[in-house]
């Protein structure tokens, strides 16, 4: 028998085979992400900070002897981190192979630049000069927490909250064209007080809405005070400068929220906060992805095929795959997500680096959330009102008509009205354990003695009609 030994590799085929399904399988849902939350990405936010660093400590000409670039020179130095690309990729990894150590590649990879400036300004420049200051008085962390917030940001705002934000949308929308479809609710999975379809649509785009404004409003924070928060080296270096300022205007410059009292680490709390609210959001798409998978079971809503393969033995199936598969990557994003916002709030005293290949996992945290958010808004795209079915289970439970009718009972009660006595128990008696229809109900509500204007109102009530306020409920999305 041919064992496994025998097979081809898999690990040598060309182009490289994906370990991970987001890079390989889900790779056109989540590509927008590669240009935040790669490694590529992260050394190339690595030579964003470098570079705007340089341009800082010259701008303010920190360090005696030197002057602010030129814009000629600026832009040089800004064209390294634009036109990063797969050749100097591969250079940098190169370097790196050398220096088994990334941070400092980077530095050494900015320099070979610097080498080379006099040939691309023609002779006009001092960057060649300027090598020294590359990564000056910096640890890697001053440069890795910021390039992480720079990274993170950018995934933030310009990939997964546009996303999320268009989900949310499309729910609002979908909640406001179904605000007056009635619909019997479950309650423990029973039978309950009927409602809208829309406003229980409104419910979930209105707690995934608070969920984003948190995440909108988040701070991105970032430090640049060396190797144990100190500005020992700076102070060493150039005494009189005030490096508290010049760490503050650079950090701001970099478009971040500056903090002032560090380890040699960042603290992350602002990365806690972050992932900890955005698998908050991720559970509550969590729970209305198997909320809406019960209610395709129940056939509330019927899918429109997509010229898929529904089963590959039940021709008659569609499966609800959208929504499977959601749950599936919202419970990984959430184990990823959970366990950044546990383990990167601490550090063994003054640093360790179990952080560093904990924030590597960034990329795949937001991946699956956002796969799953992709996944949804597809599900969502198939799915069709099935009033019909709607109808028909509201008016199979006519009991759940037991709950306005002892109310109106108190109600008449208080107001004067003979015979009103334990309105609760009556009901329990004629609804709980047994089926009643309409026959039943109308018979009841006439023995009761009510008032005439009472005894209409409560006569003329159906399943479908008992919704309240549901319908006028979903227009609190508009406010």
């Amino acid at each position: 028998m041919t064992g496994v030994n025998s097979w081809i590799p898999l690990a040598d085929v060309s182009p490289a085979i994906a370990l991970g399904p987001l890079d390989g399988r889900y790779r056109g849902a989540v590509s927008p992400l590669v240009d935040h939350l790669s490694e590529a990405a992260l050394n190339r936010a690595r030579l964003h900070v470098e570079v705007e660093w340089l341009i800082h400590l010259t701008k303010h000409s920190v360090v005696p002897g030197t002057s602010p670039l030129a814009d000629g020179e600026k832009d040089y130095l800004r064209g390294i981190v634009e036109t990063f690309g797969a050749e100097q990729i591969a250079e940098l990894a190169e370097i790196e192979r050398e220096t088994i150590h990334d941070v400092k590649a980077v530095e050494y990879f900015i320099k070979r630049r610097l080498a080379d400036a006099a040939v691309a300004l023609r002779d006009q420049t001092s960057l060649t000069e300027l090598g020294e200051l590359v990564h000056f008085a910096c640890t890697s962390e001053d440069i890795n927490n910021l390039s992480y917030a720079v990274m993170v940001r950018g995934a933030v705002r310009d990939v997964w909250l546009p996303a999320a934000q268009s989900l949310r949308d499309e729910l609002a929308e979908l909640a406001h064209a179904t605000a007056d479809q009635p619909m019997l609710s479950r309650t423990h999975g029973q039978t309950a007080t009927p409602t809208t379809l829309g406003k229980e649509l409104a419910v979930t785009a209105h707690r995934l809405s608070r969920q984003l404004r948190r995440i909108e409003a988040q701070e991105f924070l970032g430090k640049l005070n060396g190797a144990t928060g100190t500005y020992g080296a700076h102070v060493a270096a150039v005494p009189g400068a005030a490096w508290e300022d010049v760490s503050r205007t650079f950090v701001e410059h970099l478009g971040l929220t500056w903090n002032p009292l560090t380890t040699q680490i960042e603290s992350h709390d602002w990365q806690a906060e972050l992932y900890s609210d955005i698998a908050r959001f991720n559970r509550i798409l969590h729970n209305f992805a198997t909320d809406v998978w019960s209610y395709i079971s129940l056939g509330y809503f019927a899918q429109i095929p997509e010229g898929t393969v529904g089963s590959s033995t039940m021709p008659h199936k569609v499966n609800p795959i959208r929504f499977e598969n959601a749950e599936a990557n919202l419970e990984i994003s959430c184990a990823l997500l959970d366990t950044l916002s546990s383990t990167l709030v601490t550090s063994r005293m003054q640093r360790d680096l179990t952080d560093s290949t904990s924030q590597r996992n960034i990329g795949p945290a937001f991946g699956h959330s956002l796969l799953a958010i992709d996944n949804v808004r597809r599900g969502l795209k198939g799915l069709d009102v099935n009033p019909a079915a709607l109808a028909a289970d509201l008016d199979a439970n006519w009991e759940v008509l037991g709950e306005p009718i002892q109310s109106a009972m108190r109600a008449a009660g208080i107001a004067g009205t003979p015979g009103m006595d334990n309105p609760y128990e009556r009901l329990k008696e004629l609804t709980r354990g047994q089926r009643v229809g309409a026959a039943e109900v109308r018979a009841f509500i006439a023995g009761l003695g009510l008032p005439a204007d009472v005894e209409a109102r409560l006569s003329e009530l159906t399943p479908a009609t008992y919704t309240g306020l549901a319908a006028e409920l979903v227009h609190h999305l508009d406010r």
